[in-house]
């Protein structure tokens, strides 16, 4: 069997794998047999700092204006997080709707209906642009 395992958090993540490898292992016991349970971590949890994430959001609000908004917490699998395994990091959405998609019903990103709004590019060029000049002049 193979799947994948997501979490909001790694003690959460952990406990899932311990509980998954318990209860296979007491299964096959019951039944007079062994399990073999291998559970590969190949992306640590993608969340976002809560400092960092403190500190840069007046940014993001200057930036996006009315438009920004918090999103339910998700359990992506994210190679961006093995960055944040060295340095605090915060990851956000771009949001590339159309225009008055209600975004709790477009098509996620993976999906053969996702579709683009280009014009949405500029905004995120100018939000990684000003939270990095915001962060490098910022106060030590």
């Amino acid at each position: 069997m193979e799947g994948t395992i997501r979490a909001l958090d790694s003690k959460m993540q952990l406990d899932i794998h311990q509980r998954i490898k318990r209860t296979a292992s007491l299964i096959a016991e019951s039944a007079g047999a062994e399990a073999d349970v291998q559970i590969e971590i190949n992306n640590p949890v993608t969340y976002n700092d809560p400092s960092l994430t403190a500190e840069m959001l007046p940014t993001l609000k200057r930036v996006a204006g009315d438009k920004l908004f918090e999103v339910r917490p998700r359990t992506v699998a994210e190679d961006f997080a093995k960055y944040q395994e060295k340095v605090p990091g915060m990851f956000f959405y771009l949001g590339v709707n159309q225009k008055g998609a209600d975004p709790a019903r477009v098509a996620e990103n993976h999906s053969p209906y996702f579709f683009v709004d280009e014009g949405a590019l500029p905004v995120g060029v100018r939000a990684l642009a000003s939270l990095a000049i915001d962060y490098l002049q910022r106060p030590r």
